[in-house]
């Protein structure tokens, strides 16, 4: 970020960075370091070159690396975390006549990061792990420094974390008796079923029988036909065992388990079959890609662009899609508050707007008059959300009114799928025949 700040400047530019610049840096960033890293680990943990040149084109050319993995998403840096930590275990275990002090104390650096990074973290390390007991065992001069490299790394993230949450300058008394233990936070909280329960609650073989496919389509079949038995496979195993056992359960916690299967799994010998394969491998990535690469919650990032330069917007209202960045608004949301009410009823939204919406006047029935207002409600929704279509063509002199400004057609709410109550082929004429994602001003009729 620095960097950039510098590239801004240098180019004429004043030290004011557009969030939407930021937002395509990290993009390009993770790639890069996806690119680099994910390759590399790959090519360590896999010994034999045939091996490796198959692992490596498997992983390219899997959808998961070319939309996750472009991510910021924390199951993103977990997927590097875990593959280089195998690294240095299969590192230190390689060689345990020569000192790995280190080589222990990165590991010991990255378990702890991985830990802040996502609680789900030992459960990718656990079985390999067990492979280092001998060996620290053997060299205590080693074992100190991967402690006192995990030690340091806590103590720093628990300091950053604590003067992050703590609204005061904090002193060596709140790292004391007051420190912010994110881990555990974390932990606490989904242990608790009802929370659980708000962001939505699945069957144990969620993972297994249902998102696993989803991340791996044709090469699940080699998973249990032709695996190549290795630790960093064992590494995924224990991974999907213990996530399996939570009860929420999102494709994306599967992240890391998705590099170490496909760099663990042999391709069909007949040629006949190969062929088979390998074209179903390339039409699914092509669809999954181009499906959860553009299309799936595609509209939010475009949304909340065009949300900051309303200069009249005070109240946003986000219903049945991902929860929206608010860094992206360019330093208007200091007057623009944002409410993510997420899979809530419809008659508590109307109700909610009802609150919200501002009084109708001359200004919002003229084209783009409406901007010069103070105040102003908007709702961001998806089209394929068909509850909202009795309200929108309101015209009348009471209840809410919507006036659509903005539309956004490459979007997609595939967190709005009903089967069990419309149907399998209503539900997906209205998600996917209804695509896109709409912002509609909303004002009220008020009596003088």
């Amino acid at each position: 970020m620095l960097l950039l700040r510098w590239l801004w400047i240098g180019n004429g530019n004043d030290g004011e960075i557009p969030p939407i610049a930021v937002f395509w840096t990290l993009r390009v960033l993770m790639f890069v370091i996806s690119f680099v890293l994910e390759d590399w680990a790959i090519h360590e943990l896999v010994q034999k070159p045939r091996n490796r040149r198959v692992a490596v084109l498997l992983v390219a050319s899997s959808y998961v690396t070319w939309t996750f993995q472009t991510h910021t998403f924390s199951n993103s840096i977990e997927t590097l975390i875990v593959a280089w930590c195998l690294v240095l275990i299969e590192r230190i275990v390689a060689s345990p006549q020569q000192s790995s002090v280190l080589a222990s104390a990165v590991l010991g650096f990255l378990a702890m990061f991985g830990v802040f990074n996502r609680i789900t973290f030992p459960a990718f390390v656990l079985i390999p792990g067990i492979r280092l007991v001998p060996y620290y065992w053997k060299h205590p001069g080693s074992l100190a420094m991967i402690v006192l490299a995990g030690a340091y790394t806590a103590f720093f993230a628990i300091a950053v974390d604590t003067a992050f949450y703590t609204k005061h300058s904090i002193s060596w008394s709140d790292l004391i008796y007051h420190p912010v233990l994110t881990p555990l936070n974390n932990l606490l909280y989904n242990i608790q079923p009802s929370n659980l329960a708000q962001h939505g609650l699945h069957p144990r073989y969620q993972h297994l029988l249902v998102n696993l496919p989803q991340l791996l389509g044709p090469a699940i079949i080699l998973l249990f036909t032709r695996p190549h038995r290795s630790f960093h496979l064992y590494s995924a195993i224990s991974g999907i065992f213990v996530l399996s056992i939570l009860q929420h359960q999102e494709a994306r916690f599967l992240l890391p388990t998705i590099p170490l299967i496909l760099s663990s799994i042999r391709l069909p010998k007949k040629e006949t079959t190969l062929r088979v394969w390998v074209v179903s491998w390339i039409v699914f990535n092509l669809i999954f890609g181009t499906l959860m690469g553009i299309y799936h919650q595609g509209g939010i990032i475009p949304a909340q662009v065009f949300m900051s330069r309303q200069p009249d917007a005070t109240q946003a209202v986000w219903w049945k899609t991902y929860m929206p960045p608010v860094w992206l608004l360019n330093g208007k949301n200091e007057v623009l508050r944002t409410r993510d009410v997420m899979g809530m009823d419809g008659d508590l939204l109307l109700e909610e707007l009802t609150q919200l919406a501002t009084c109708d006047t001359p200004a919002d029935r003229r084209n783009m008059e409406y901007l010069k207002e103070k105040n102003g409600t908007y709702l961001i929704a998806p089209l394929s959300a068909s509850w909202l279509d009795p309200y929108l063509q309101n015209k009348g002199l009471e209840g809410l009114r919507f006036r659509e400004v903005w539309r956004y057609e490459k979007h997609l709410n595939l967190d709005d799928l009903d089967f069990a109550e419309d149907g399998f082929w209503n539900t997906i004429a209205r998600v996917v025949g209804r695509r896109g994602l709409a912002i509609w001003r909303v004002t009220k009729s008020c009596r003088k």
